[in-house]
């Protein structure tokens, strides 16, 4: 990711929860809040819910790279956190990728010209 950077710290995703905005769809819920810098935050959630550990490094990877694909569509200056939710073990790439810029394009997080 060229022009992000992830996100660790919990209290960073307890304030996105909290003070964001979001947008749910029915694969996953995408959090998001102006953060006052350049760069954009980003932030995977995978519950154990969703399955063992190769299911959910699986769905972390796959949005990683939809997030990786996309980079320079999306407004910087922001967190991000995604929250997977459980029909996204069984979504292939393309439905991830229309999902994910979907609730972004609801935020709008995503360029003018882009959308």
């Amino acid at each position: 990711m060229r022009f992000s950077a992830s996100l660790k710290e919990n209290h960073v995703f307890r304030r996105l929860y909290t003070k964001g905005e979001s947008c749910a769809n029915r694969y996953l819920v995408l959090y998001c809040r102006k953060n006052g810098s350049q760069r954009n935050r980003v932030g995977l959630t995978v519950s154990k819910k969703l399955g063992h550990a190769v299911v959910r490094n699986r769905i972390r990877r796959r949005l990683r790279e939809v997030y990786r694909l996309h980079e320079a569509e999306f407004l910087p200056g922001y967190d991000l956190v995604v929250v997977a939710r459980s029909r996204a073990a069984e979504a292939s790439f393309d439905a991830l990728t229309a999902a994910y810029l979907s609730a972004a394009a609801k935020l709008h997080l995503l360029r003018e010209n882009e959308q």
